[in-house]
């Protein structure tokens, strides 16, 4: 089971435990992501469909093909604010992923979402041996360009009809990261 810690936070893969909390951070921001994410059934809203997608998040990480990480505050380790997902991971000549991460809307200007990207990048860098992770985002998501932009991600072009989210195909600015220090093990 990966957790990091960083001053503020616990960043760790789910258990089954945290079911109803997963549940909970999705309701909650609900109309919130619902600009930047894919379209949702109303059954990933709940603790039982969270119950029965935890243990097959956890195969595809035991896999290596993703890892999932949630993000709780120290001082709530009960309730996840944030979530950060190292997706299509690929070794052989590319070692590389896609990010994707969400953070709760009352925690945003906090900093929170840099403080669990540095730390988790990082883990992605050192422990896993990535070379490259690239991030992408919808055009008119300045926050994230923004956030992308302080982590040292550099755009690298645009993709037009990217992805489906909120219902339409959206065009995403495409950017990476490169880990300078990788090293063939």
């Amino acid at each position: 089971m990966i957790t990091l810690e960083t001053e503020r936070l616990i960043i760790r893969q789910p258990t089954v435990k945290d079911a109803g909390a997963v549940a909970d951070y999705y309701s909650r921001n609900r109309l919130f992501h619902k600009p930047w994410d894919p379209t949702r059934t109303e059954e990933f809203f709940t603790r039982s469909f969270w119950r029965k997608h935890i243990p097959d998040v956890l195969r595809e990480n035991r896999q290596g093909r993703q890892l999932d990480l949630f993000i709780f505050k120290k001082e709530r380790r009960d309730r996840v604010v944030g979530k950060i997902t190292f997706s299509a991971i690929i070794r052989g000549a590319f070692h590389a992923c896609l990010l994707g991460y969400a953070l709760d809307a009352d925690e945003e200007g906090k900093g929170l979402m840099t403080e669990a990207l540095r730390s988790a990048i990082d883990h992605m860098f050192n422990a896993e041996n990535l070379h490259r992770i690239m991030a992408n985002y919808i055009v008119s998501n300045k926050r994230s360009a923004t956030l992308l932009e302080r982590l040292g991600f550099q755009v690298e072009g645009m993709a037009k009809e990217y992805l489906l989210i909120d219902g339409r195909w959206q065009d995403h600015i495409l950017t990476s990261l490169t880990n300078t220090q990788w090293k063939d093990r």
